[in-house]
């Protein structure tokens, strides 16, 4: 792979993770509808992280942007000056960044138009995540916060545009939901006047919330939980709000760990509506300034919440999204995200025995392809990074035949890309696993397809390369029998040749195998800029 079409080392982003932090200090965003944040933090080797900087802006990106179908000129300007700043911080620290979006972006029409003006102006790669991966996110973030971790746990965030609910014990996610119900959209919606609101603008708001609340007391409700936590602003402050009301009470230094009651939140909800103004409700004790237009839509979703799901106290986690990026990546590049099983290897592997008819042979593919990939790394200079890639596609790649055999390579990225069975891979990831997948037959990469001319040019290589390599270590099990058992790969013979020697069982006929792979070394040959032999095999 040319040096000339890697990425330049001055965007920042998420396509190849935390390869440039120095003395592991790395850097993550949340682009929220409400509120972008970053956190830098330096990693220990006890696998927990110091922070060393934070910073919070207001930018309103999903604010007056018609039930967030679009995002306007002048949010869009507020969002990439904000990043812009954040890199320069992130900078100092000499830090990588991961900056990912959620629903205000998630839902626009023009999302990639502020993820390119992102790119291009501020430096920095915007990942877009679904609604379940903002979830996952957030769970890993608030268990770094907080001690439930052995405790059946209800999670819950409220953002500005959406919230999520996750229940979870242990390493395992019991179950998730996102919904777009949030302070900003909720007050775009029944309170966009400001002031003090009317009464039957409250009451259509608290209809519309159970109506939307229903469903998660049907689907998460009999799963039960211990323990509920609650995470980002809105929560915080009425929490802040809810303890200041206390006989004696005083600002605690810091609101993780802080619980507040039913009751409290039901009394500070009322004093926030009964407020004759918006001047008059910023003087409530402990309310942001910055979130006094808002603080009517966010009590009363968080109030309605309560009383659904019949919460009798909630902890406040003052961790959230950004620190579950953090973590995730820290345990990526540790070799895992988390504690028990790679949520991410646990989704592939069901979703190959799901989908797959022949996982076994899928399986066996996967494992000659990345016996290639790891042989001919002096060749392509690829890491684990893109090995990740190519380990998720050979697994993945006839999952299409789900639909049909015929054209099943353009079935499988279909199926990967809007499958919601995968779990923590990035938006970009899934992306790449789909197209990998998509050009092991038939067809190879071109221009005029149009999620592949999309890609940059580096990430057009890497899907030519590991595309290549799954083509020939399926080609290797041809007749499904696993005859190949290993393979060799010689890079000491003539200037500008390989050579890929099989070994094959002392039972076995290899003939067809051998056939195959030399019918379809031609991509490889191309991704590596060798000439590919592929000799008579030698005997187990």
């Amino acid at each position: 792979m040319s040096a000339d079409t890697a990425r330049p080392p001055e965007v920042y982003g998420v396509d190849r993770p935390w390869e440039r932090g120095r003395g592991g200090v790395h850097a993550a965003v949340d682009v929220g509808t409400n509120s972008m944040h970053l956190v830098v933090a330096r990693t220990s080797s006890s696998g927990r992280f110091d922070v060393l900087a934070q910073e919070k802006e207001v930018v309103r990106l999903g604010s007056g942007s018609g039930d967030m179908k679009l995002l306007s000129e002048a949010a869009m300007d507020r969002g990439v000056a904000t990043l812009r700043r954040f890199r320069q911080v992130a900078e100092i620290w000499t830090a990588d960044v991961a900056a990912v979006a959620t629903s205000a972006v998630r839902e626009a029409a023009n999302r990639d138009v502020f993820v390119g003006r992102a790119r291009e102006e501020a430096c920095v790669d915007v990942e877009v995540i679904s609604g379940a991966e903002e979830a996952r996110l957030i769970r890993l973030g608030v268990l770094e916060a907080i001690p439930v971790y052995e405790q059946r746990h209800l999670v819950i965030d409220i953002g500005g545009g959406s919230t999520e609910f996750i229940v979870g014990e242990a390493a395992a996610v019991l179950g998730c939901r996102s919904i777009k119900l949030g302070a900003v959209r909720l007050t775009d919606r029944f309170f966009a006047g400001g002031g003090r609101p009317a009464a039957d603008a409250v009451k259509a708001c608290r209809q519309h919330l159970r109506a939307y609340l229903n469903p998660i007391v049907r689907d998460l409700a009999p799963l039960g939980f211990e323990v509920v936590v609650g995470s980002s602003g809105t929560i915080q402050n009425m929490a802040l709000m809810a303890a200041l009301r206390r006989p004696g009470g005083r600002e605690p230094a810091t609101v993780n760990a802080l619980t507040f009651e039913r009751d409290e939140v039901d009394a500070v909800t009322e004093e926030i509506l009964a407020a004759r103004s918006t001047k008059a409700r910023g003087r409530i004790a402990g309310l942001d300034p910055k979130r006094v237009d808002i603080i009517v839509a966010g009590a009363l979703l968080l109030q309605q919440i309560f009383v659904e799901l019949e919460i009798p106290a909630m902890t406040v986690s003052a961790y959230a999204l950004r620190e579950g990026v953090l973590v995730d990546r820290m345990r990526r590049a540790a070799g895992g995200t988390g504690p028990g099983p790679d949520p991410r290897w646990a989704s592939v592997e069901h979703m190959a025995h799901q989908f797959d008819p022949d996982p076994v042979h899928s399986a066996k593919a996967t494992e000659l392809a990345l016996a290639l990939f790891d042989a001919t790394a002096s060749l392509h200079g690829l890491d684990g990074y893109e090995r990740d890639i190519l380990r998720a596609a050979g697994r993945l790649h006839n999952v299409g035949l789900l639909i049909s055999h015929a054209s099943h390579h353009k079935h499988s990225y279909y199926v990967i890309r809007n499958s919601e069975l995968l779990s923590g891979f990035t938006d970009h990831e899934l992306e790449l696993i789909a197209q990998v997948a998509r050009y092991h037959r038939k067809s190879e990469p071109k221009p005029k397809h149009e999620e592949y001319a999309a890609l940059s040019s580096h990430d057009q290589e890497v899907v030519r390369l590991l595309a290549g390599l799954l083509r020939v270590a399926i080609s290797l099990d041809r007749t499904h029998s696993a005859v190949v058992t290993s393979i060799e790969v010689d890079l000491d013979g003539e200037p500008g040749t390989v050579s890929l020697v099989p070994r094959v069982r002392s039972d076995g006929d290899a003939s067809l195998e051998l056939y195959t792979a030399r019918e379809r070394r031609h991509l490889l040959e191309e991704a590596l800029g060798v000439e590919l032999m592929v000799p008579e095999p030698a005997p187990v």
